[in-house]
């Protein structure tokens, strides 16, 4: 008998319930643990269905404890992408370097999965889909939290009250929003806005990354395997975020072409693929700091509390790492309040000791000026005769798991918010 079993076999006890908003890599992650520990859980989900697709995105450290926890590691090893060389290029188009992709990411060679970004989703869907009811084509219009829970409406209609809600639906989460206020207060621009595209792979790679590199720009192709498409990114610096072409592809497309209009290598050909492509996906480079990650019955978990950005190539990992404290706390403490300020006193070193990686992320991927881009260039030719030792514990392996011993998955006498 499972312990989910034995929960439902007590005389008098009800599981307390969870409602998770956001369907992506957190929201699962979370799900799968607190259905472990007991907990009625249910995801809520604004798209139709799983999100497929989408960029590569690393496993590491820490975090690939979790998925071996979790039971899907073996599923992700099979579809590791195992990229190969990870060349630069200057203005010219000329190469300057070409290296293993983990002497610049800080990873480890044969232990570090790279997967697609649909992989882990589908991955960590396939572990909680027969246990946890998903909500798709829907999200949470509402929320009012009392002594006894969290009132809760839907967009597509009706209600539900629930024992707590937990938002994992991004960096611009509109949980988040509900309960904390604006975005403004906590969203950190780190000075840089992207484009990611993908576009016919007319250029021969194969499991590998080419960037071109102008002060302040940069043009990346990411050949997943030897399919026929790869992924573009256009990505470049710019002082204040472009707020007005947020929600206007058209004003995306024609920012993007402004800044690259002179613009050399296969940058004009990704340009006119970005023009018609379908699956455009426009930001800015950014965090998202908190003072803390719950208020009341209600709390935040992955990009939503704690977004490093994609220069710390540690979002995913920091979205699983999160879901297995969160989960756990809520297991072991039977008062939510107490549960959260676990959550975030064992979480927030681990999270701010790899969101402040971006110190080194952005002077090294993407250069602002002439001078620092030489001496970028200068670093890169020194890696490629000479990779550099690897000394102490890097930050996306600095938090041990603990061991969490469920004792509160049953609901409590509490009813204090």
């Amino acid at each position: 008998m499972t312990r989910t079993d034995e929960l439902r076999d007590v005389p008098g006890g009800r599981r307390r319930t969870v409602l998770i908003s956001g369907a992506s890599i957190a929201g699962p992650a979370l799900a799968f643990w607190l259905n472990r520990y007991g907990f009625t859980v249910t995801v809520v989900e604004k798209a139709g269905a799983l999100r497929e697709g989408g960029y590569p995105i690393d496993v590491r450290g820490t975090a690939l404890d979790v998925v071996r926890r979790m039971g899907i590691l073996p599923r992700l090893r099979d579809a590791h992408i195992d990229l190969r060389r990870l060349t630069f290029l200057n203005e010219g188009g000329a190469e300057v370097a070409s290296l293993a992709p983990h002497t610049v990411t800080g990873g480890v060679a044969g232990a570090d999965l790279e997967v697609r970004r649909g992989a882990l989703v589908d991955a960590l869907y396939a572990a909680v889909r027969d246990d946890v009811e998903f909500l798709f084509d829907d999200s949470i219009g509402t929320l009012d939290q009392h002594r006894h829970g969290v009132d809760v409406t839907f967009h597509r209609g009706g209600s539900r009250t629930f024992d707590l809600v937990v938002g994992a639906d991004g960096l611009h989460s509109h949980t988040r929003g509900l309960v904390f206020g604006a975005e403004e207060r906590f969203h950190r621009y780190l000075g840089y806005c992207f484009a990611g595209f993908t576009l016919p792979n007319t250029f021969g790679l194969v499991r590998e990354t080419t960037m071109w590199n102008a002060p302040g720009r940069a043009a990346v192709l990411y050949a997943v395997g030897d399919e026929d498409d790869v992924h573009g990114f256009l990505t470049f610096a710019r002082p204040q975020p472009p707020l007005d072409a947020f929600r206007n592809p058209e004003a995306q497309r024609s920012l993007v072409e402004g800044v690259f209009a002179d613009a050399e290598w296969e940058v004009p050909g990704m340009m006119a693929a970005m023009r018609t492509a379908d699956d455009l996906f426009f930001d800015v480079v950014s965090q998202i700091r908190m003072p803390r990650w719950a208020d009341g019955r209600v709390a935040l978990v992955g990009d939503a509390a704690y977004a490093p950005s994609f220069l710390t190539g540690q979002g995913s990992s920091l979205a699983l790492v999160g879901a297995y404290m969160l989960a756990g706390s809520l297991a072991a403490e039977r008062d939510h309040t107490a549960a959260f300020a676990a959550y975030e006193r064992d979480s927030r070193a681990f999270v701010t000791l790899n969101q402040d990686l971006v110190g080194t992320g952005d002077a090294l991927l993407f250069p602002t000026t002439a001078r620092a881009l030489e001496e970028r260039n200068a670093l890169l030719r020194g890696l490629a005769a000479t990779p550099p030792a690897v000394e102490g514990r890097p930050a996306h392996a600095a938090l041990a798991l603990p061991e969490f011993t469920p004792t509160a998955a049953l609901s409590s006498d509490r009813t204090d918010v």
